[in-house]
């Protein structure tokens, strides 16, 4: 359990991703760009006293998850994108996790199928639900639009430094006895295709997190590890390193950490099929009734 201190972090964590949430998708528009909007949300993060649980994340169309602004990005949203902005904020380590899905074109349903499973399944949230039933109540709802819930993307628990914990949270109905308790803390996260619904990994990544400590020879290499160790082993990206050092020598580092297994990455996720993917998103407190802190009203 949670010290009422710790919960009040919690709180405000949530409340931080919530308000950057917020802000960076009435930034997504037709003509702005990817780059600018993603800044624009850590800013808005920083000003708000919050520190960054992973780097903000604006995956487009078929690519679900993980497509992170490149230093020079030069992607610019068009009419007919389906713009999934993913947030996460950290006090102290307490974490709050949300996402959504911005519609520049003709996917309303689509977008509605992943909003409306998240609210359903918070709706059943209690201590002693079963993750079987979170998993049956999101897949439901999207299959009702005439959809499908992306099979091997799931929710997850939220601890101290760790924005994927224990337990997964399925977005299947998989059966799954295992019960919540009160005061965990877990993300529900749906994602809504008309394709197949499985994604893999795809393309070069910009995201990576800290998994081993080793050590290294290379000074350039251990000067850029020496920054990434700030981090405390939660996600970072590219562009973070080479408004401190140098490109080239920051992607020297990277291969050789990356090879050293000191840290590993997260390509982005398009779906199989190159279908639409939406995405919906919030951090719940586990109590009965459960707190939601990713609405912007507590």
């Amino acid at each position: 359990m949670y010290s009422d201190k710790e919960l009040e972090r919690i709180k405000r964590a949530g409340k931080i991703a919530a308000v950057a949430r917020e802000h960076g998708a009435s930034l997504i528009k037709i003509g702005a760009s990817l780059l600018k909007v993603t800044e624009e949300v850590e800013k808005k993060i920083k000003s708000l006293g919050g520190e960054f649980a992973f780097p903000p994340q604006i995956s487009l169309n078929d690519v679900a998850a993980h497509y992170c602004a490149e230093p020079d990005d030069k992607t610019v949203f068009k009419k007919g994108d389906l713009c999934k902005l993913d947030v996460g904020v950290h006090i102290d380590g307490f974490i709050g996790d949300t996402a959504v899905t911005i519609d520049l074109g003709d996917n309303k349903k689509l977008t509605e199928a992943s909003q409306k499973a998240v609210e359903k399944a918070i709706s059943i949230l209690k201590p002693g639900i079963s993750l079987g039933e979170i998993g049956k109540t999101i897949q439901q709802t999207i299959q009702e639009y005439g959809f499908s819930p992306v099979k091997n993307l799931s929710g997850h628990g939220l601890e101290k430094y760790e924005f994927h914990g224990k337990p997964s949270i399925p977005n299947i109905d998989t059966k799954d006895p295992t019960v919540l308790k009160k005061g965990q803390v877990i993300a529900i996260e749906p994602f809504a295709t008309p394709g197949h619904g499985k994604i893999y990994e795809s393309g070069n990544a910009n995201i990576f997190s800290q998994i081993n400590k080793k050590p290294v020879r290379n000074r350039i290499t251990r000067k850029i590890l020496k920054e990434i160790v700030t981090y405390n082993r939660l996600p970072f990206t590219t562009r973070w390193l080479i408004k401190k050092f140098n490109a080239f020598k920051v992607r020297f580092a990277l291969r050789e950490l990356l090879n050293k297994n000191i840290i590993t990455s997260y390509p982005p996720l398009p779906e199989k099929t190159h279908a639409m993917v939406s995405q919906a998103e919030h951090t719940i407190i586990i109590d009965d009734p459960v707190i939601v802190t990713t609405k912007i009203k507590i």
